[in-house]
């Protein structure tokens, strides 16, 4: 039977053995069709370009464009094809990303299958999507491509950051600051422990509670910013429909009427005249919060002002939504048109919300004031003012003058917001407020970012990039030192040895290893922590100031890597005999090439490699070390060590019984092999080992030898003394 079978999908969450970003692999059985290249396939190819055409975008391995679909013609396999179709259906439902491997196991027809997973849940439906495309390609049968891809599309709507988190993320990896998403919604930790930041959309760490609750209420924010000279409309606080007539005759006709608490515009009403009209808006307000202001209307357009970090970030102008009668339509079906416009949507991803006249009281008061209803056709050429406010996308940061600028960040002070959307109403920005009596009307947290980012006219503008700034100094990145450990045997022993010696330096160490999880060296599990989840509990907690992450064979091959890089990676070694069958990994070679120099290829370039000399297959991957590579070997005259010494690098290893610290020719002699508890009075080679590499990946981390020697010196005396107290109470 022709079919395509998943065997297994494992969710790469982290830096893996096929690329430095989360993927998913799947183990697919292909059977009958190992027979059956693309080229022997009648009328394959030409059904599935008919129904992704954007496959002529693939570049393959011929590394230009149509390449994949040369491949097809040349004939390739299902797995190939798989890989592809289902990268071009998490395009199409808007998660661009190109990385993708098929690769043969090596037993007839099962293949593995690597592509990009920005989110699991979606490209798992991809998978199964892209199989079910497949199969119906090869079998002449109809498929409903298009649900296929409006179900990704609302997955990736509902589940996937949205544009406002996402540009902040995408600018903190431009800078290289790791970032880890901690909610299903937008709440994502950047950088690692104790130097992390954490944002929601547009908030942050540092937006205060005090500071959203003063947005938040409307009358107190325009209180608070009058007595510090900032324009604000007059108004007031109105408790009746009565008292709202009245308070727009003090103040002078025509009239804003708004809830005291609302957000995004609910229930707002501008440019009121007539008594029916503010009490109907006052109604309407009422029901979107608890009370009603009542203030000055400012003629201009509404700006929306960005502030960030106590600066003008960006700025952009409103524009009234209008509708064109054609003397044909009525304005319920005008409405339709207009909100075909891709911009408009329920989404964060629409710069516009869809207008719902049954919904919106005030396009229904705006329509009334001009003698309309939705069943009212409007004559050919007439312009019909549907809202006066909400299509804010045009940028205009270059326009603002000075002294604008100085208000809206003022503003964002006194409120206390370090990220903050400050409404304005201007006739032109370009002009001092007090010109042309213009104010500000509302100060915002949490503010959206699209308008900045996709303008309908003008030039985008950098947020993600100044909210990034703003959270992190030039030159900082939100990184603490981390130690990633990997081998055959040793790593606990040596992950515990580098742990202790950090400790004595006065940080606060998270270590995850197959000891447990210990916090400060304090046990918080005792269950084998070798895991992607422990690494990842210890790189979340805000104590901690180092992290050392003991990484297996097998947690490398299931869930990748916890961190995205690391200080110093460390190989201890890699036995001659070791596999893993159930992983296709077959013998030593395949062991060092495809698993154990994951850990090399995540040393930043500022890093160590931290490699054991006397194993040929360790010291094989030293080339692939983006940073310094530092050796470690019990023979300090080996060709491997001898060499890298020649050329003014540096090593660790035994001579005479005693340790040796070197750089090039210059020698520091850290303490003797008999003084180290661990090693039995230098008896027992594979942990002398295991000190040379902690020893190697303390010196990596620029550690006094004076404190390397206390670690190692008092490593194991403590276990010694329990097995003592241990043997005494059983004997009592």
């Amino acid at each position: 039977m022709k079919n395509i079978e998943f065997l297994r999908i494992m969710s790469l969450r982290g830096p893996n053995i096929w690329t430095y970003r989360s993927a998913l692999e799947v183990w697919i059985d292909i059977g009958e069709l190992e027979d059956c290249p693309s080229d022997t396939l009648p009328g394959f190819n030409e059904r599935l370009t008919a129904w992704l055409p954007t496959l002529i975008e693939h570049r393959c391995s011929y590394g230009e464009r149509g390449g994949f679909l040369q491949r097809l013609q040349e004939g390739t396999w299902p797995g190939h094809i798989l890989e592809h179709v289902t990268l071009e259906l998490q395009n199409l439902a808007g998660l661009p990303g190109g990385f993708g491997k098929a690769r043969e196991t090596g037993e007839r027809g099962i293949y593995k299958v690597v592509v990009r997973a920005r989110h699991e849940q979606v490209t798992r439906t991809a998978l199964h999507i892209g199989r079910d495309l497949v199969m119906a390609a090869i079998e002449n049968k109809p498929y409903d491509l298009a649900t296929g891809i409006a179900k990704l599309r609302d997955m990736v709507d509902s589940l996937c950051l949205g544009p406002s988190t996402a540009c902040i993320v995408d600018a903190a990896d431009a800078r290289r600051i790791p970032s880890m998403r901690l909610s299903e919604g937008n709440l994502v930790q950047l950088g690692y422990g104790a130097r992390q930041r954490r944002i929601w959309t547009a908030e942050t760490d540092q937006t205060t509670a005090i500071g959203e609750s003063i947005s938040r209420d409307k009358n107190l924010t325009k209180t608070m910013l009058q007595a510090c000279g900032v324009p604000i409309p007059e108004g007031r606080i109105v408790d009746s429909p009565d008292d709202a007539w009245d308070a727009a005759q003090d103040i002078g006709l025509p009239v804003v009427v708004k809830p005291s608490d609302a957000n995004h515009g609910r229930g707002v009403f501008i440019d009121l005249s007539t008594r029916q009209d503010i009490e109907t808006a006052y109604a309407v307000a009422l029901n979107e919060g608890s009370n009603v202001i009542v203030e000055r209307y400012i003629r201009g357009n509404e700006h929306r002002m960005l502030v960030v970090g106590g600066k003008l970030a960006a700025a952009a102008r409103g524009e009234p939504t209008l509708l064109h009668g054609d003397g044909r339509s009525t304005i319920a079906q005008l409405i339709a048109i207009l909100n075909t416009d891709p911009r408009r949507g329920d989404t964060e991803e629409h710069p516009f919300n869809l207008v719902k006249l049954d919904r919106d009281p005030a396009a229904q008061l705006e329509l009334a004031r001009q003698g309309l209803d939705a069943d009212s056709v409007p004559e050919d050429g007439r312009e019909v003012l549907l809202l006066r406010s909400g299509n804010i996308d045009i940028d205009v940061t270059d326009e603002v003058h000075p002294s604008v600028a100085a208000a809206v960040e003022l503003a964002a002070r006194i409120v206390g917001l370090d990220i903050a959307g400050i409404d304005l109403v201007a006739e032109d920005i370009s002009r001092p407020l007090a010109e042309q009596r213009a104010a500000i009307v509302e100060v915002n947290a949490g503010p959206g970012l699209l308008m900045h980012l996709k303008p309908s006219r003008g030039n985008p503008r950098p947020v993600g990039e100044a909210i990034v700034a703003h959270l992190f100094a030039a030159g900082e990145n939100g990184r603490i030192p981390v130690v990633g450990i990997t081998g055959t045997h040793g790593k606990t022993t040596i992950a515990r040895l580098v742990a202790r010696i950090i400790h004595l330096s006065g940080k606060h160490v998270g270590l995850a290893c197959g000891d447990g999880l210990y916090f400060a060296e304090r046990l918080a599990d005792k269950s084998n922590c070798a895991t992607w989840n422990a690494g990842r509990r210890v790189l979340l907690n805000r104590a901690v100031e180092a992290a050392v992450i003991e990484n297996g064979a097998e947690s490398i091959l299931s869930d990748g890597l916890a961190y995205d890089r690391c200080q110093v990676g460390v190989i201890a070694n890699i036995g001659s005999t070791v596999s893993l069958p159930e992983y296709y990994i077959h013998n030593a070679d395949d062991m060092a090439a495809k698993v154990k120099r994951t850990q090399i290829d995540v040393v930043l370039p500022s890093g160590v490699a931290v490699l054991n000399a006397d194993d040929t297959l360790v010291v094989g991957l030293a080339p692939l070390c983006d940073g310094e590579v530092l050796y470690f070997g019990i023979d300090g005259n080996a060709a491997v060590i001898a060499a890298h010494l020649a050329e003014g690098k540096r090593a660790v290893f035994v001579r005479d019984g005693s340790i040796i610290q070197a750089t090039g020719k210059q020698e520091t002699v850290l303490t003797r092999i008999d003084a180290i508890p661990l090693t039995a009075g230098g008896t027992v080679d594979f942990q002398i080992e295991n000190v040379l590499a902690a020893v190697a990946a303390a010196w990596a981390l620029d550690l006094p030898a004076d404190l390397i020697r206390a670690g190692i010196e008092l490593f194991g005396t403590e276990q010694a003394a329990e097995q003592i107290t241990k043997s005494k109470i059983h004997a009592v």
